[in-house]
């Protein structure tokens, strides 16, 4: 090891054993915290994030992935009690496609590949039943792939076809959804799920599909076509109808100037409208016609008969002689023309509009200008008011309180000092670990450097009062060197001074003196206290005289 790094070593071994037991504590406690520390900050750096391998898993599923994943030593966690597989994002397309080759997860329960596995010799109630098995399974696996949706189970019932009509019955389906937690399907959403199964079996339509909720609320009922009850539709077209007016009326008389209620009433009944219309064609010929004429004529005299009455009526004659007798003519025509029907079918929904009111209170300084009338056309044009249908608006120009407004400011700077405090325990909360390493360091360095001022301080204490003394050592240590080089001319090996009261016996009458004394004494202590340092103090006046 190089000098200066043992010098380093040793300066810094020198300074620890000058510390107290106090800075000694600290220096632990600073040192531990420094070591966590760091130890939680490479954690954090080097630490996997976890994406799924595979959600909505059946218990066998899981299981066999577990156990392939141990056999891999791929690291994994489990979520979802245990239906969803975390694995590290590097793992994640490795893992997939080992569990692909090894058949997992399976798909013997559910869906078309329940056909893979039926006979031949299945009879045709096997064949339906394991049919419409196939379709809910694969209607279940797509609507477990819309955003929000755990789970999902199809039921399909599906009347057997019949030749008479009046017998014929329509498709139904129920489909039971489990959202994830604190997820709520939207309408758009449960919409979609209804024409989607819908639109998968023959004859289904979408007013005959059921959707539940996993907490029991009936999403969409069999007959109505609607998602969710009259009360939530209504209550959405309000919110949209007030919204629209709202913001418009914003626009006109500032924001806070105005507020709007909507009342909407809906029908709670659905039917079935059928209407024919029947027109004739103009310029098109008949498609049949069809004329017949039949003439006959008789003898008047041969076919004479009495008559009936007096003897003196007389017999009316032909005007040109001939007697038209028992003779007639008869023409008749016949003709089919064209004709347009027309026939429409209706459906009624549940959940039409029947009526609505709409009251508006503006604010009348900030109405200024403005009349009620023409906010009530505003209003009207806005919200599609139909007077025919009974809607009616309602504009009135009041002084809104100012009391509404200073509490929306104060509750708004609360609003705003409640953020910020959470902004401040945020970052106190982060900075609070780094500060105290940071102190933890200061008061470590401040040992340091008083541990270094005290040593330095002492050795200038302990350099002076060798100063005092030195002229006394030097001519003790020049006339030892002189007589010992006069006795073999060979300079003896330095070695270390004992102080004591024999130490200057033999140095000669003038260090008998008083203060000599006192020196002696002092560096009779110095010795006692350090006698390290005081053979290497001695070490070095040697050294020197040795140099001059």
């Amino acid at each position: 090891m190089p000098k200066e790094v043992s010098a380093a070593f040793g300066r810094i071994t020198h300074a620890l054993r000058e510390f107290t037991v106090g800075q000694r504590t600290i220096a632990i406690i600073g040192v531990a915290v420094l070591v966590v520390g760091a130890i939680a900050l490479g954690a954090w750096f080097t630490r996997s994030t976890y994406s799924p391998l595979f959600s909505g898993l059946s218990g066998s599923d899981a299981s066999a992935i577990v156990d392939q994943l141990d056999a891999d030593g791929v690291s994994y966690q489990l979520t979802d009690g245990g239906q969803t597989i975390l694995v590290p994002d590097s793992e994640v397309n490795s893992a997939r496609l080992k569990a692909a080759a090894a058949g997992l997860p399976s798909l013997d329960n559910g869906g078309y590949a329940l056909l893979d596995a039926m006979g031949v010799t299945a009879s045709e109630f096997q064949q339906n039943v394991t049919y419409k098995r196939a379709i809910e399974g694969e209607l279940a696996s797509t609507i477990e792939s819309i955003k929000g949706v755990r789970t999902a189970s199809v039921k399909l019932a599906i009347p057997e076809k019949s030749v008479f009509v009046s017998e014929k019955q329509n498709p139904t389906a129920s489909v039971f959804i489990d959202t994830e937690s604190g997820v709520t399907l939207s309408t758009d959403q449960v919409q979609a799920i209804t024409h989607l199964t819908a639109a998968s079996v023959d004859g289904l339509t979408p007013e005959n599909v059921s959707v539940v909720s996993a907490d029991g609320t009936v999403l969409s009922a069999v007959g109505t076509g609607t998602t969710g009850n009259t009360d939530q539709q209504a209550s959405t077209y309000e919110d949209r109808v007030r919204s629209a007016v709202q913001t418009m009326l914003d626009r006109v008389v500032g924001v806070g100037n105005a507020t709007v209620a909507v009342a909407a009433s809906m029908s709670l009944n659905s039917g079935q409208r059928v209407e024919e219309t029947f027109t004739t064609p103009e310029g098109d010929p008949a498609l049949t016609e069809d004329t017949s004429t039949q003439t006959y004529s008789g003898d008047a005299a041969a076919n004479q008969t009495g008559v009936l009455g007096a003897d003196s009526i007389a017999v009316p004659t032909d005007t040109t002689g001939t007697t038209t007798g028992n003779g007639y003519t008869s023409e008749s025509s016949t003709k089919t023309n064209a004709i347009n029907k027309v026939t429409e079918t209706t459906q009624i929904p549940a959940g039409q509009i029947e009526r609505q009111t709409i009251s508006v209170a503006v604010d009348k300084e900030a109405a200024a200008g403005m009349s009620a009338a023409t906010l009530e056309g505003l209003v009207a044009a806005a919200a599609g008011i139909d007077e025919d249908r009974g809607d009616s608006v309602k504009v009135e120009l009041v002084a809104f309180a100012k009391v509404d407004s200073g509490t929306a400011a104060t509750a708004l700077d609360e609003a705003r000092a409640s953020e910020l405090q959470s902004s401040i325990t945020q970052i106190i909360t982060t900075a609070v670990p780094v500060v105290g390493v940071i102190i933890v360091l200061v008061i470590i360095m401040s040992g340091l450097r008083r541990s270094a001022k005290r040593r330095e301080k002492q050795g200038e204490t302990d350099l002076g009062e060798m100063t005092q003394v030195r002229d006394p050592l030097e001519a003790a240590q020049a006339q030892a060197l002189d007589s010992a080089a006069a006795g073999s001319g060979v300079l003896p090996p330095a070695q270390p001074l004992v102080a004591g009261p024999s130490a200057f016996a033999n140095f000669g009458p003038d260090l008998d003196e008083p203060g000599v004394e006192r020196m002696r004494q002092e560096l009779d202590s110095l010795a006692a206290a350090s006698p390290e340092r005081m053979a290497e103090h001695l070490r070095t006046l040697m050294d020197d005289r040795s140099r001059a």
